[in-house]
């Protein structure tokens, strides 16, 4: 996937704050970055020594809800670990019902909250749950 075609998938899931071209383009020049790609999504992760971040993960929101986003997840988790992650962690908007059941359903858990993270236009400010799991 090039930057453009990231960016507007990113676009596509998260319009009201999606990363530009420009954005992706820089993460990929990074050689801690692991992009992990399929025909309906992505994750964009940094692994630095044995953690792993998921610093981005977007489904086409036309494919959702059909199990692409557990295949992208299951391959990136086992890309991280490949790349000597022993842990991942990640921020999810607390109102995001859908991604928080992947990531439950993928072993994850609630370590931390950050109040008000997420401030989306013309809303109220969501909490950003941090959540962690343990790779092997």
């Amino acid at each position: 996937m090039t930057p453009n075609a990231i960016a507007a998938l990113h676009a596509a899931a998260f319009p009201h704050e999606p990363w530009s071209a420009a954005d992706f383009a820089a993460f990929l020049q990074d050689p801690t970055t692991l992009l992990v790609t399929h025909s309906h999504g992505f994750a964009l992760l940094r692994i630095v020594l044995d953690e792993a971040e998921i610093l981005t993960f977007a489904v086409d929101p036309a494919a959702q809800g059909q199990g692409h986003g557990g295949v992208i997840l299951a391959n990136a988790l086992r890309q991280a670990n490949a790349g000597g992650a022993a842990r991942v962690f990640l921020e999810v908007a607390a109102d995001n019902a859908p991604a928080r059941a992947l990531y439950a359903r993928a072993g994850f858990v609630q370590t931390g909250l950050r109040k008000g993270y997420y401030a989306q236009s013309a809303a109220a400010p969501v909490d950003a749950l941090l959540l962690e799991r343990a790779l092997s």
